[in-house]
């Protein structure tokens, strides 16, 4: 099963609202998912990043792939670089 590591909309229209979830690649946007990772909310300004930062990096070295826009916020918040620098030191 692949697995990726990406948003799920919600809010009203006009409004958006981010989960950042962990969902077999097959499945739809906004369909069963196997975890939540965080939120993100970019209508609040600045915009409202919150990522629960053991579960990322566990989701991330167990293999799952993160979409482009959630790669952009785990970078933003330092996930990346700790799971980089996790992978490199084995």
């Amino acid at each position: 099963m692949a697995v990726k590591i990406r948003l799920k909309r919600l809010g009203a229209k006009k409004s958006p609202f981010y989960r950042i979830v962990v969902a077999d690649s097959r499945s739809p946007r906004d369909g069963r998912i196997i975890e939540e990772v965080g939120t993100y909310n970019p209508v609040a300004q600045p915009a409202i990043v919150d990522i629960n930062e053991e579960s990322a990096l566990k989701w991330l070295q167990d293999g799952a792939k993160p979409s482009d826009t959630v790669r952009n916020l785990f970078s933003k918040q330092g996930i990346m670089e700790k799971y980089h620098n996790a992978k490199n030191s084995k």
